[in-house]
């Protein structure tokens, strides 16, 4: 699927401001389910030479980073993209969940492997017994990996409930678990806390979703939303030569729709299970666009 991506943010500033330095994420991703075909960043006023730069942060992003030192009362962001999205045959290995906690546990005179990075504690996913226990009963001794994961995630959609405005960005993910309640980022975090508690990797990831308007109605611009899921490495994921394969789990839709979301990034090494539950059927579209956090 061929999808064009407008991204605008319009800054309005009182007192005018002096100096600015901006920092932004909206190149989108490439990557074995996501090819770029187009990117164009327009910033108004715009920075004079030599103080706009990119890179490639630790997480694989795209940073695009700028500074202005002109007087301005309002600065607009404009992120025009295209991209083709692709589907990877899905493929479930039925190795338990255990065999990849070994293969990340950490040993003495070995390197670790690249992906371990995701297994620890992050600041809005800070380990606790609570998560420990809440994901315990879809993770038997036996249990495949992926096969627990989406169980995680099905059950969080049956017993969690999303609710607007319920939390805020510095809600933590323990408060939104006792609550059984809060939206995608929260209930991100809710699942990458539980998964890291039984010593799994697991990343967040933010994104646009590609939303379908009401039958015999026409798409809305503006419509299609901003997003949380989150992405589990599988060591038996396929792996390509951009990065390994992705299996998204997403609490905020049903957990059965959870297979059918598309790979959008790479992993740094060999495969992964993304993982929402905002309203049924919002994930079944391909994200259109990524990016990656811890």
């Amino acid at each position: 699927m061929r999808l064009a991506i407008l991204h605008e943010t319009t800054y309005d500033y009182r007192p005018a401001v002096e100096t600015a330095h901006h920092v932004a994420h909206l190149r989108p991703l490439q990557g074995p389910t996501q090819q770029l075909i187009s990117h164009l960043l327009s910033l108004d006023p715009g920075p004079t030479d030599g103080q706009l730069s990119e890179r490639i942060d630790a997480f694989g992003n795209n940073v695009t980073q700028w500074q202005l030192t002109q007087v301005h009362q309002r600065l607009r962001v404009r992120a025009s993209s295209v991209v083709q999205t692709l589907t990877l045959p899905d493929a479930h290995d039925t190795a338990p969940w255990t065999s990849a906690r070994e293969l990340l546990a950490y040993r003495s005179g070995q390197a670790s492997r690249p992906e371990a990075a995701f297994v620890f504690a992050s600041h809005h996913a800070a380990p606790h017994a609570d998560f420990a226990d809440y994901a315990r009963p879809d993770f038997g001794p036996d249990a495949p990996l992926q096969a627990a994961a989406l169980a995680l995630s099905a059950r969080m959609h049956r017993e969690l409930r999303y609710e607007s405005q319920s939390t805020d960005v510095h809600t933590p993910a323990r408060q939104a678990l006792r609550m059984r309640r809060g939206v995608c980022q929260d209930f991100a975090h809710i699942l990458l806390a539980c998964l890291r508690s039984q010593g799994l990797a697991a990343r967040y990831v933010s994104g646009y979703l590609l939303t379908q308007p009401p039958e015999g109605q026409a798409r809305l611009i503006g419509s299609d939303a901003s997003h949380a899921w989150v992405a589990l490495w599988c060591p038996g994921r396929r792996s390509t030569p951009a990065g390994a394969g992705c299996t998204w789990t997403r609490p905020t839709t049903a957990g059965a729709g959870a297979a059918q979301a598309r790979t959008m990034c790479s992993w740094p090494a060999a495969g992964t299970l993304p993982m929402c539950r905002r309203c049924a059927g919002c994930c079944r579209a391909a994200p259109r666009t990524t990016r990656w956090w811890r």
